[in-house]
């Protein structure tokens, strides 16, 4: 399953690839929607979830962010490069991206997934619920139980920040920083081993 997953991650051409990961995230976008005029008495009371003059952001989005990062970059220094397999896709994504590409698909991959399941699903399911879906729909992940494990710890701390906060704009933020940044690791990595760098 997991060769037959590799397999199909290399088949894709560049544009499959953003096709696919673009389609991802409006299907997400578009159960948010369903979801939320369901949950929600009214688009009012979904965008009350945003607070964006919030020290919180500062606090949590971005020193949060950046220590998951940071402990992250450290673990991938010091544990065996088969710890991080998730069949080629992040390197796939990232790794031949200009640095605004990097962070408008961090950005778009952020707000979608934490208005779907921290907005819409743990604002009315609870944090366990809401974080199972969300390591469970990160299904590359099942094929590496370090990458799954991680998936569902980082999982309950985005998802508790959340609990903790009320602000849909802190978990934004957060995990915006933590995809930006492994996105330019993976790809200035990427760069050297190849003994080069992409223009940006």
């Amino acid at each position: 399953m997991k060769d037959q997953y590799k397999e199909t991650v290399a088949g894709l051409t560049e544009k499959e690839l953003l096709f696919h990961l673009a389609a991802t995230q409006i299907l997400l976008l578009t159960i948010s929607s369903i979801l939320g005029m369901i949950l929600f008495d009214s688009i009012r009371e979904f965008m009350e979830l945003f607070i964006w003059d919030d020290r919180n952001i500062l606090t949590y989005g971005l020193g949060a962010g950046a220590a998951v990062v940071a402990l992250d970059i450290v673990l991938m220094k010091y544990l065996p490069k088969s710890y991080y397999d998730d069949g080629g896709l992040n390197e796939r994504i990232f790794r031949n991206r200009s640095v605004f590409q990097i962070m408008l698909i961090a950005a778009m991959v952020a707000a979608s997934e934490e208005i779907l399941f921290r907005g819409v699903i743990q604002t009315n399911t609870g944090l366990i619920i809401s974080s199972i879906i969300f390591a469970v729909v990160h299904y590359r992940y099942l094929f590496n139980w370090f990458l799954f494990a991680n998936i569902i710890l980082l999982s309950f701390l985005i998802g508790y920040i959340y609990m903790v906060t009320n602000n849909l704009a802190v978990t934004i933020v957060m995990h915006f920083v933590i995809d930006f940044v492994l996105g330019m690791t993976i790809k200035f990595r990427s760069n050297a081993a190849n003994g080069g760098t992409e223009s940006e």
